[in-house]
């Protein structure tokens, strides 16, 4: 998935977080969001997991946003492959001008390259949380939302097809958010964005993401005052971490505001240990709590 150098050791920071005095998002209900999707199977595309998986999102938007949409494309990748992608965006408010963008990307890794067994390398990998906790984060958020809409619109854009590739060479990989920064609404300019990525593992820490300082700074400030605001400073620390690439890259580049919020510090990153056990909903909780307190 990102391109980064890897960090070891483990941090506890979720102790002494305290959240907001009233809680929207609901994180038990966001994990069990996480755990239908690891039912569907690895949701690599072209499989029958990818499928059923998008299906579901399509149908939990379709209960709760005002409106949905897809692209839908065919992406032929260096090997000469055909991959049907979809991206699915869930859309509140659609006739209100200031809007906000949260994006997470619903598709998983084909192999399992950073597994220490050989065998394991050549397997799908299950994406709790490198995919899943992100989808969950935006449902819940839908889920809110639905409850009691903000006075911002909001898009909520699952992108696909963001970790097929080799990302060392950047070939097919941001497979969705290159073709959604290149098919763009006309005139859609949303006040910001943020990409929720890799956010439900236990040990939770979130540093400055390198490309989100340089090229969105006043949103990096904005999300993480915003965290603090509501007692999560000891989860958004104010410090700066590595350069990544991920899904807000190609929309930084299409001139959108917008950040990644990731969480770098994951021992099952790529691997087949990436499963339900290793996503917290306290975690959950905590992304979600942030995540709303920004649409209020």
């Amino acid at each position: 998935m990102k391109n980064f150098t890897w960090l070891l050791g483990l941090v506890t920071v979720a102790c002494g977080a305290s959240g907001p005095e009233f809680q929207e998002f609901e994180g038990d209900v966001a994990y069990t969001y996480v755990e239908q999707q690891v039912a569907f199977g690895p949701r690599v595309p072209n499989t029958t997991g990818h499928v059923a998986a998008g299906d579901w999102i399509i149908e939990r938007l379709r209960a709760t946003a005002d409106s949905v949409e897809t692209q839908e494309w065919v992406h032929v990748t260096l090997e000469g492959d055909s991959l049907r992608m979809r991206n699915i965006i869930g859309r509140f408010r659609p006739d209100v001008p200031s809007r906000i963008l949260y994006v997470a990307h619903w598709d998983t890794r084909p192999k399992a390259d950073k597994s220490q067994n050989l065998a394991q390398q050549q397997m799908p990998v299950p994406g709790a949380n490198d995919g899943g906790s992100g989808v969950a984060v935006l449902l819940g958020v839908a889920d809110a939302l639905r409850a009691n809409p903000s006075n911002f619109g909001v898009d909520l854009l699952f992108v696909d097809g963001e970790d097929y590739g080799v990302f060392a060479e950047e070939s097919d990989v941001l497979i969705g958010s290159k073709y959604f920064a290149a098919n763009l609404p006309e005139g859609y300019a949303p006040l910001f964005g943020v990409v929720w990525d890799m956010v439900g593992d236990f040990n939770q820490r979130f540093e400055k993401e390198a490309n989100s300082v340089n090229g969105a700074p006043e949103v990096v400030t904005r999300v993480w005052a915003r965290a603090d605001d509501i007692g999560y400073g000891r989860v958004f620390r104010n410090s700066f971490g590595l350069e990544i690439t991920d899904d807000h890259v190609p929309l930084l580049e299409a001139g959108l505001r917008v950040i990644d919020v990731i969480d770098l510090d994951y021992p099952h990153w790529h691997t087949t240990e990436d499963t339900v056990d290793k996503v917290s909903a306290e975690s959950l909780q905590v992304v979600g709590d942030v995540a709303m307190a920004l649409l209020r």
